[in-house]
């Protein structure tokens, strides 16, 4: 045990010295003396009852609260050690050690307990004054897209927030916060009031602009309508004469065309017939040397596997024998060596 670790405990307890370390961890509820000399001094505190509207007070509950941790740490430490130096003892020494961690634990927070409420209820106080004061804060920065009547909205909330002395030590802030959110706010409602105003003006505008255009452009397109239907006509008119002899020489090509399919058909029909056959025979041939190259590749495939069979079964032998060598009985030689091959042991293989 190091001298910093016995020098903080001399608040609560004594660490066991390291040569009667080992019988006091080995004992039943070995570690009772220090438990009881512990709760002792937590009983004592809490009859005291130190008052939580102090600094001095709240204090107090974490000062004592922060020994019993420093106990806790330093005598487990010691059982840490043994444990390190004592391989057959671990099982005792740990539940031990998990006993007192426990109970220390649980005296720390009945300590700290009174403390951790009171500051509970001391940072819900402050958060909601604080959020308060934010809201005001934001109800200047929510506007965005907001028209006029949207910032009057914002504006009559943040005016009629209410800041008295019900905000305690918050009251100055929430007056200045109110003061610039509504100052904010007043200037942005009438920028937007005279802005929409403006747009209004300049939407009557535009929409007498566009009357006007429409009225022109309909002029225009029946004027326009009427020079494209004579046109229209005449493109028809020469349109069909061109289409009657498209339609003729169409029907002389049509002839000549279907003559050069008939004579092409019969020379497909022979070309396809002798390719059919020739397919035919390359399949047969090149089934056969599938066949054969499978049976092949199925006979080397199991003589692999007889061999890394025989090859892993000699290496898990051998290790069966190394194991019983060190003390192992075969059963569980046998079984250990199968969970590893068979990848059921975490973090540990065998090298084949």
């Amino acid at each position: 045990m190091s001298k910093v670790a016995d020098k903080e405990m001399t608040d609560l307890v004594s660490v066991p010295a390291k040569d009667t370390a080992l019988e006091v961890f080995k004992t039943d509820k070995g570690l009772d003396p220090y438990l009881v000399k512990i709760r002792g001094e937590v009983d004592a505190f809490l009859a005291s009852s130190p008052s939580l509207d102090t600094n001095k007070g709240r204090q107090s509950y974490a000062s004592l609260a922060h020994k019993i941790a420093r106990s806790k740490t330093a005598v487990d430490n010691v059982g840490k050690d043994l444990v390190a130096d004592l391989k057959k003892l671990p099982k005792t020494i740990d539940a031990e050690r998990k006993r007192w961690r426990d109970t220390l634990d649980a005296w720390r927070d009945e300590v700290r307990g009174p403390l951790n409420e009171w500051e509970a209820v001391e940072e819900r106080r402050c958060a909601d004054h604080l959020g308060g004061i934010d809201r005001l804060r934001d109800l200047a920065g929510v506007i965005g897209d907001a028209d006029a009547n949207g910032c009057k909205d914002l504006l009559a909330e943040a005016e009629g927030t209410v800041v008295d002395e019900s905000w305690e030590e918050y009251e100055a802030e929430a007056h200045r916060v109110k003061e610039v959110s509504v100052k904010s706010l007043r200037a942005e409602f009438l920028r937007l009031e005279k802005h929409e105003a403006e747009q209004a003006e300049l939407a009557r505008l535009r929409a007498e602009a566009e009357e006007r255009e429409q009225k022109d452009r309909e002029e225009r397109i029946a004027r326009e309508a009427g020079e494209h239907a004579k046109r229209r006509a005449d493109e028809d008119a020469r349109a069909e004469r061109e289409a009657v002899a498209r339609r003729e020489q169409a029907a002389k090509d049509e002839a000549a065309h279907k003559e050069r399919e008939h004579h092409e058909a019969l020379e497909k029909a022979k070309r396809e017939a002798e390719q059919e056959r020739l397919r035919i025979n390359d399949d047969h041939r090149r089934r056969e040397e599938e066949r054969l190259a499978l049976a092949r590749r199925e006979k080397e495939a199991a003589a692999k596997r007889q061999a890394d069979k025989q090859h892993k079964g000699r290496i898990n032998r051998a290790a069966i024998h190394d194991m019983i060598d060190g003390g192992m009985n075969e059963d569980c030689a046998e079984q250990a060596i199968s969970m590893i091959a068979n990848g059921q042991v975490p973090n540990i293989t065998v090298n084949y």
